[in-house]
């Protein structure tokens, strides 16, 4: 009896210290829209920390991954903070039209539409 009652309560202590560890990682989903709301598939999405990164295509955050046939693409494992985004197809980006995301949340699925004309 005393053995089961101590494995309960290793059990319980257990799950109480799991339950403080974060299970989620920091993870940003990215739609591309084009200026009329529609899909982009497709797309080239690469990440920057840094305006200045980003305004001189240097030291990005990410490789550069392609929208799917929903204009998303993900990127996962990121540190919680601003980035800036470089979203191109064809002769459309999104240059002029919001490069920044908010800090991201940690542990969270973090979602942002980007708009390239």
């Amino acid at each position: 009896m005393k053995k089961k009652l101590a494995i309960l309560l290793s059990l319980a202590i257990l799950f109480t210290c799991a339950s403080s560890f974060q299970i989620l990682k920091t993870s940003l989903k990215i739609t591309v829209i084009d200026e009329l709301g529609n899909i982009v598939e497709g797309a080239a999405v690469q990440l920057y920390p840094t305006d200045d990164d980003y305004r001189n295509e240097t030291n990005p955050a990410s490789e550069i991954y392609y929208t799917d046939k929903k204009g998303q693409v993900k990127f996962k494992d990121l540190a919680a903070q601003v980035y800036y985004v470089n979203a191109s197809k064809d002769d459309k980006n999104n240059i002029g039209a919001g490069v920044q995301t908010d800090k991201l949340l940690d542990g969270k699925m973090n979602k942002v539409n980007i708009v390239i004309e």
